[in-house]
């Protein structure tokens, strides 16, 4: 059965009748909520007998969560067929109270969602990796990620939040549910995330992101880069044999961006791999021109993994080398470290525990 939450406004017009059915529906479904069509009050009877016949509209169950000392909550979701994935919600600023009582700033939000159970990519440092890869997710899927974050956080239906599909999976290797899910995020009846608060983060399939490009959603663009030669990548991404770090950086190169935004280089920090001042020069020439902001990561270590976490004097010093050239850094502020918040984690964890 198909979700509600699979449809964009002006496809759901084309399945209820009278076509303004359906902004109530998406209305009940975006702005309060609901997870039962019996709280749509405003729809008749017999309409909400066929929605519930034809749109899954409970399609995932949190099943976990953790909440750490800094505001992150990492969410395990069940998902029809039993499998399950993760999110998480990023606290990245509280809400500022003056002495009298009046906010004078409200929270700010990035949820990181996942697009696939599982990963057909394969990077050694990442725990998804280790299942494998099982399905892609639906667009009703990636849609209820955030509607069951919301809900359960009781964010305000005209609260804006951030989108980074950064979870669980390769977003380019669901391209089609993950195209039509930024559509369905940003309409203005519905969740209203505007595009440009959606950041996909891809491992380098160089040929998606070029077809993206041709797409021009106005969404922004992260390559989980990492390494800055061929022989480093291949060992922590198996794909960059067939994506090699030249091919990303030519479709780079072709994406359109925001005059006022920068394409994303996520460069995940390894301890005695990729931390030292040579890794950083050839980081930056190998950006030279390109309109870039590098994003240092914090490995954030899992058992069994062989790598190690960075000191931090290390991550300053690789730091301060791109800025005094010129070239936009920041260290990424690691959050959850006292909860399960890298990658698959949580995931592991409830399986161990049930096993």
């Amino acid at each position: 059965m198909q979700s509600i939450y699979d449809f964009t406004l002006d496809e759901l017009k084309e399945e209820l009748k009278p076509s303004f059915r359906a902004k109530q529906v998406y209305n009940w479904i975006y702005k309060k909520y609901a997870s039962s069509y019996d709280e749509m009050k405003n729809i008749p009877n017999d309409l909400k007998e066929q929605l519930k016949e034809n749109y899954a509209l409970d399609i995932m169950k949190i099943v976990k969560k953790e909440q750490s000392l800094d505001g992150s909550i990492k969410y395990l979701f069940q998902l029809h067929d039993g499998l399950t994935v993760e999110a998480v919600l990023l606290l990245m600023k509280k809400k500022k109270i003056s002495e009298d009582g009046k906010i004078e700033r409200s929270e700010k939000y990035t949820v990181c969602i996942s697009s696939q159970v599982g990963c057909k990519v394969g990077c050694t440092f990442c725990l998804t990796a280790k299942g494998g890869f099982v399905r892609n997710l639906t667009v009703g899927e990636y849609i209820a990620q955030i509607v069951n974050i919301k809900r359960d956080n009781n964010i305000a239906e005209n609260k804006s939040l951030n989108i980074v599909y950064m979870g669980m999976g390769e977003p380019l290797d669901n391209y089609k549910n993950f195209v039509k899910a930024v559509k369905v995020f940003s309409e203005l009846d519905g969740l209203a995330i505007s595009r440009r608060r959606q950041t996909v983060s891809t491992s380098g399939i160089s040929s998606k992101i070029e077809k993206l490009g041709k797409e021009d959603l106005g969404i922004q663009l992260a390559i989980s880069l990492h390494a800055v030669d061929d022989k480093l990548r291949n060992e922590l991404i198996p794909m960059n044999k067939a994506y090699n770090i030249e091919s990303i950086i030519n479709a780079v190169r072709n994406f359109p961006v925001d005059a006022r935004k920068k394409v994303m280089f996520e460069y995940l920090v390894i301890k005695d791999k990729n931390d030292d001042i040579k890794s950083a020069d050839k980081l930056l020439k190998l950006l030279n021109g390109i309109k870039a902001k590098v994003n240092l990561i914090y490995f954030n270590p899992y058992p069994g993994t062989p790598y190690q976490r960075p000191e931090s004097k290390d991550m300053v010093k690789f730091q301060e080398y791109l800025i005094n050239k010129g070239l936009l850094c920041t260290i990424r502020e690691s959050k959850g470290l006292d909860i399960s918040a890298a990658c698959g984690q949580l995931k592991e964890k409830e399986s161990n525990g049930n096993s």
